[in-house]
């Protein structure tokens, strides 16, 4: 008998069983390895890579900074050698960036450099003006401080024993009695929710200047510049409130606890109102306000007295219960983003190479091409291109997502990515039957982005009243942002007109879209 043939079947089989349970063991075992390094790659790019896809040019710019620095200092040392030995500096062609652009409402100031004689060499006399080179070149005077004196003279009547006297009434100030002028609380607002300088940052600059300023003060002058523009943040929610097509998205904001010593994780809510992809007439509009949750239930009440229409959001499920008609009275159409599934598949392969995630962004990326042709276009045309030419690429990619996901297991990564779209489909499709109707949330994006910015800066808010103040300081700026205007011109213009008795029934004329720079520059 051969020793092949004693061998017991069962055996055989029973090691085949404990093979298949290895290799099943293995295979898990590798896949929760490969879940384990994309998750650690992809907290390694939030926390130290770009944000963006796309990334950011000034980013880029950087690495050619310093060969222009050093191109610049080779110039400068030609200059210096030609100099030297008398010879004219060679003629170079000059970068023709901003060339021209000087703004007509910049102050002129004149510097005459007349030679050191004007008297004929050959003793003929004085020499005549026949002619002048001009130059305009950009300067700057840094920022320098100056004490506003305010004088009211007083008159009196010596005829009637002084019975008639006459003084101008003294002007308003933000602060009675304060330290500051409406113009400098307005600078250090904009330095902090424009330029995200935050306030000690400011007081540290401002003293080398030997000016004393506690942060505290600058925070109190925040407030009472928030205080005193709350109508205008109402006048524009009310603006939001009318319009049928928005974005909405949160961010967090740290607050500091009460007793604590620690911060909690709160939240601003952004509502943007932005027609530019449809040549819509209406201005833009972004205002936040704070809350402590992020719940369906605040989402709701932030959305209470809205007219309903087509809300683009996020994939978040706070914003499902606004369209549902039995949890609220205006449902709204929910369109979701489509650049928020794209960045899953991306983030995917990242770490993992896929040909489903590189068809998919490629499927999307045709669909985007269409966008950006017909973006400013009417509403109906752009209807109408989607519907010939998007909708083809969009009924053609369920079917195939479909097929994939047979063949992927049920627990991967890849396969939770494609269900995340699958199921926000009717969301996702909404913009091809209306051509008011974006693919992304980009507007509200792009309107969010200074808040992180802000918030690395003043690392938290110090209460609630504080994150209030953040949040209509960031409507107002991001408003005027989205419609051109100059922060700082604006906000002067608009506390001095409010200060000075500017009627609620004319509210309208302060809001940013109608403010006229030139106007005011005269005023």
């Amino acid at each position: 008998m051969s020793s092949a043939a004693a061998i017991d079947p069962e055996y055989v089989a029973e090691l085949e069983r404990q093979l298949a349970t290895a290799r099943a063991l293995l295979a898990a075992s590798e896949e929760a390895n490969a879940r384990l390094e994309r998750m650690l790659a992809q907290a390694r790019h939030a926390r130290f890579g770009v944000s963006s896809e796309r990334g950011d040019p000034d980013q880029r710019n950087l690495f050619t900074e310093d060969c222009e620095v050093a191109e610049g200092q080779l110039a400068a040392a030609a200059d210096a050698a030609n100099k030297a030995l008398g010879k004219a500096s060679r003629k170079r062609s000059s970068a023709k960036r901003n060339k021209g652009n000087l703004p007509d409402h910049l102050k002129r100031v004149e510097e005459v450099i007349e030679p050191d004689s004007t008297l004929c060499p050959c003793g003929c006399g004085e020499m005549v003006k026949v002619g002048e080179d001009r130059t305009q070149r950009l300067d700057v005077v840094p920022a320098q401080f100056r004490v506003l004196v305010t004088v009211r003279p007083k008159y009196m009547c010596r005829t009637c024993d002084g019975k008639s006297h006459a003084q101008a009434p003294a002007p308003e100030f933000l602060v009675p009695r304060g330290l500051g002028t409406n113009r400098f609380a307005v600078h250090s607002v904009v330095a902090k929710f424009c330029d995200h300088l935050p306030f000690y940052r400011q007081a540290e600059i401002w003293r080398r200047d030997g000016i004393e300023i506690d942060r505290t003060m600058l925070a109190n002058w925040a407030g009472r510049i928030a205080f005193q523009l709350a109508p205008i943040i109402d006048a524009m929610i009310g603006e939001l409130k009318a319009s049928d097509r928005l974005f909405a998205d949160e961010t967090t904001v740290p607050v500091l606890a009460p007793r604590t010593g620690k911060t909690r994780k709160d939240y601003l809510w952004a509502v943007v109102r932005d027609q530019r992809g449809w040549g819509g007439g209406d201005p833009p509009i972004v205002v936040f306000q704070h809350s402590r949750s992020r719940s369906a239930e605040t989402a709701k009440k932030i959305f209470t007295g809205f007219k309903g229409g087509s809300l683009t959001v996020d994939g978040y499920a706070g914003y499902d219960a606004l369209g549902d008609p039995k949890k609220t009275n205006q449902p709204w159409g929910i369109t979701y983003c489509w650049t928020h599934w794209r960045r899953r598949f991306v983030e995917y392969s990242r770490t993992t190479a896929s040909p489903i995630c590189t068809e998919m962004k490629e499927r999307i990326r045709q669909l985007y091409r269409i966008e950006a042709d017909i973006r400013g276009k009417d509403p109906d045309v752009r209807r109408a291109i989607r519907q010939k030419l998007s909708k083809p690429i969009v009924d053609a990619l369920r079917p195939w997502l479909e097929a994939q996901l047979d063949m992927l297991s049920s627990s991967s990564d890849l396969a939770r990515h494609i269900r995340y779209g699958l199921k926000r489909w009717a969301g996702l499709i909404r913009f091809l039957d209306d051509g008011r109707i974006e693919m992304d949330t980009n507007a509200v994006e792009n309107a969010i982005r200074p808040i992180p910015l802000t918030r690395k800066n003043a690392l938290f808010a110090g209460n609630d009243d504080g994150a209030v103040t953040w949040a209509r300081m960031a409507s107002l700026v991001g408003t005027c942002k989205l419609n051109g205007i100059n922060p700082q011109a604006y906000l002067e213009h608009v506390l001095e007109k409010i200060l000075n008795g500017h009627m609620q029934e004319d509210i309208q004329n302060l809001l940013p879209w109608n403010f006229k720079p030139d106007e005011a520059r005269h005023s």
